[in-house]
Formats: C-alpha cells, structure tokens, sequence
C-alpha cells in the first residue's frame, strides 16, 4: 500500500482536520510503532502502528451525512452556554461514527451541512484551495445597487480580518414589494460570518441566510433538522465543482487552440491565394503584352513594306 503523510491518515481517521492533526503530532501525543512521531513523516498505514492518546488509531467505515441545519442551532461538537448543537440532533450510532461538521453555518443560518467522519473529505470541502462552491439564498432589509452587486462580484476587503473575498457569483435578484429583496450568491471561502459581512459592508443588512448547495448537491426536500447518509453518486455531485474547475482549463485552450489554428489556417490560405492571384496576373499581363505588340508590329511592318514596294513599282513605271 502506498505510505501516507501521518497527520492526512490521522485526519481520515477521525481526528480532525489535517491542522488539527499536526497540532497533536507537534504536542508529542502520536506514536508511530512505539516512538514519538515527529511532524512530516509518512507512513504505511497496513505495516505502520500508530497510536494515540494509548490507543491504536484505525480508519473507521466511512461515514457521511447531509443534514438539514436550522436556525438557533451551533455548529459545534459541544458548546459551553447550554445551548444545542448539530450533534444533538443526530442519532446516536451517527455521533458515535465520529462525524465532524465540514465547515460553519454561523447560530442564525439554516441549511446545508456535510458531516463526514473521513477527514480527507472534510479537508477538500473546507480547504478554499479546492474551491468547494457554496450556494446560499439570502434575503436583504433593501434592494441593492447594481453598482453594490458589481463590487461583491468583484470582491470586497473585510477590514477585521485583514482579507479580500474572492469574486463572488449573485444572480436571481428579485425586488419585493415591501421594499426587501432576494438573490442567490456562491462562494468558496468559509470566513466567519462572511456573507452578513459582505453585505454589511455594503450598507445592507441580512435578514434571512439559508445554504442550499455545496457542490452539486443541492438540499433539495430535506426537512429541517432530517439528515440523509450519502452515496457514492451523492459523493461524485459534492465534489463536482472541484473537478470541472480543473478540467475546464484544458478544454477551453483546446478550443482557444483550435479556434487560432482556423484563424491561422484561414490567413495563410487568404495570404497563398492572393498571392497566386497576383502572379496569375502578372503572368496573363506579361504574355498578353508580348503577343500583342509583336504581332500589331508585325502586320503593321508587312503592310508598310507591301505599300512601299506597289509605290515604288508604279513609280518606276512612270
């Protein structure tokens, strides 16, 4: 089997993130077949026995879950204000699977939420470097300026973080009749709190926040507080984004390579033709301008010969 970087095993295991797991390996709290493992090492996870925290670390059976999140619900495993997590509302041989929350919904917003003990795949939703799209419905106190839309398209700065957003996608705009209005937005960053910020930003408050797809997955008639165990194919659609975001590189200079091909081809065709035109030309002038002198100066010389030698034999005549 091929070796591993010890802390993604550990994060595919159920331990974490793969930050997470580095912070563990650098605490000195991994063994690696009897001794401390250092940060960076890989392993064989057939050969290779890990332990952690005196028990030997094993990748579970996979398991991941869609769950429909609702507002005044924490995001969290546990929280320390007595209030209800997502954990709490799953069932037990669920939690017990390890399953971690991959990524936020902030206490207000309802939703979309992965839940996934196979750290890798909480890594690759999570991580802003695969550009896991995420869809959002959101509902503003006011309708926005084109110009306000322009900018979040754009990319705004968020002063209490120090970071620009990347560009934005907003599309279906409606404007209510009381005033309110609604759209759609999709990013691939997960900033605290990042899309009220944006608007607010703007001038504009969000009243209503609920995530409606990650990937090509969409929540679909999944009741509020429901969760559903995902498959494969739900898998592939979770994922999709990330794949035709690499793919669509190649495709595109294929056509952009295809299409300067047919401009070039086309040129040099135009160029080849014009220039046969133009010898074709020349040549038809050239031979035509030899003939037709020689031969006006040919009938023109027999003729004045004949008429000089009738006149100089009647003269002589005379």
């Amino acid at each position: 089997m091929a070796r591993e970087r010890l802390q993604k095993y550990l994060a595919r295991c159920g331990h974490g993130s793969r930050r997470r797991a580095e912070l563990l390996i650098e605490k000195g709290l991994v063994r690696v077949n009897g001794e401390v493992a250092e940060l960076g090492i890989s392993i064989d996870p057939v050969k290779d026995e890990v332990v952690l925290h005196g028990e030997t670390v094993q990748p579970p059976n996979s398991l991941t879950v869609m769950f429909h999140k609702t507002a005044g619900t924490i995001t969290s495993t546990h929280d320390t204000h007595d209030r209800l997590t997502v954990m709490d509302m799953l069932p037990k041989r669920v939690v017990d699977a390890g399953v971690l929350p991959a990524g936020r919904l902030d206490l207000e917003t309802e939703g979309l939420l992965i839940m996934t003990n196979d750290g890798d795949l909480l890594h690759r939703i999570t991580h802003p470097r695969y550009r896991c799209h995420k869809e959002y419905f959101v509902v503003l106190s006011r309708a926005p300026s084109e110009r306000v839309l322009e900018t979040l398209r754009r990319g705004v700065f968020l002063p209490d973080v120090g970071k620009e957003t990347s560009p934005a996608q907003i599309t279906r705009l409606r404007r209510r009749k009381d005033g309110t209005a609604s759209l759609h937005i999709v990013i691939h960053e997960g900033m605290k709190r990042q899309i009220r910020r944006m608007f607010s930003g703007q001038g504009l408050e969000v009243t209503y926040l609920k995530r409606i797809s990650i990937g090509k997955l969409d929540l679909g008639d999944l009741a509020p507080g429901k969760h559903r165990t995902l498959k494969d194919r739900d898998l592939d659609m979770l994922l999709h984004t990330e794949v035709e975001d690499k793919k669509r590189p190649s495709h595109q200079n294929q056509r952009e390579g295809s299409s300067r091909s047919g401009r070039d081809s086309s040129r040099s065709s135009s160029r080849s033709s014009s220039r046969s035109s133009s010898r074709d030309s020349s040549d038809d002038s050239s031979r035509g301008s030899s003939r037709g002198p020689s031969r006006g100066s040919s009938r023109g010389s027999s003729r004045g010969s004949s008429r000089g030698s009738s006149r100089g034999s009647r003269d002589s005549r005379r």
